[in-house]
């Protein structure tokens, strides 16, 4: 019996100005052990030394990647749209340029989706770094999904807790941080409206 092939999974990132964090971001993705991965990357028009960093990384020749240059800042959403447009992947991971990857993370993403086809998006835990020139992770949960108050403030589960383990587990949020959220590319196209997936009268979202 011939196994399937892993469905592909299109890494979709949105720069401006991101130059401190982005190459260890960039570094994280080329070394996740996922087989069926493509990088979209579309830069908002940086002033600082973002353009640098992307045309001295060198992806691994395995890695379909592709870098466009916008004239202008169009935005958060916009940017995100735009790469979608162009993404292949049956799976659609949003991430943050000042995200960085631990390994197998990718893989985890893709197993914990495909488990029930009514899955539209899937997260992990995001964890707080410290800041400097040299940044580690620390203890510090950031984000495991999103939850909502009784009087519908949405709030990032786990927030500012230690970690200790908790939040390892799969189970159903109400929602997933944009700084790292893999989509399941149908219901992108289900629930986009005239092409827009992120709503780009929000230039930035949370």
């Amino acid at each position: 019996m011939v196994e399937a092939a892993p469905a592909q999974v299109s890494v979709l990132i949105v720069t401006y100005n991101s130059a401190e964090h982005l190459l260890r971001c960039l570094e994280s993705i080329a070394q996740q052990d996922y087989p069926a991965l493509e990088v979209i990357i579309i830069d908002n028009a940086s002033t600082d030394t973002t353009g640098d960093v992307l045309k001295q990384f060198t992806p691994p020749a395995r890695l379909p990647w592709s870098v466009k240059l916008n004239a202008e800042n169009k935005g958060f959403a916009a940017g995100q749209n735009q790469a979608i447009r162009q993404a292949q992947g049956e799976w659609l991971l949003c991430l943050n340029p000042d995200v960085v990857l631990r390994p197998g993370f990718i893989r985890q993403l893709v197993s914990a989706a495909a488990v029930d086809g009514k899955i539209g998006a899937v997260c992990g835990k995001l964890l707080r770094w410290t800041p400097g020139e040299q940044p580690e992770f620390t203890s510090m949960i950031d984000c495991a999904g999103m939850y909502f108050t009784p009087n519908l403030r949405h709030l990032d589960r786990g927030g500012e807790e230690t970690d200790q383990g908790q939040y390892e587990h799969a189970e159903y949020v109400f929602g997933a941080s944009g700084a790292a959220v893999l989509y399941r590319r149908a219901m992108v196209q289900d629930v986009s409206i005239e092409g827009e997936f992120f709503d780009e009268d929000f230039f930035a979202y949370r």
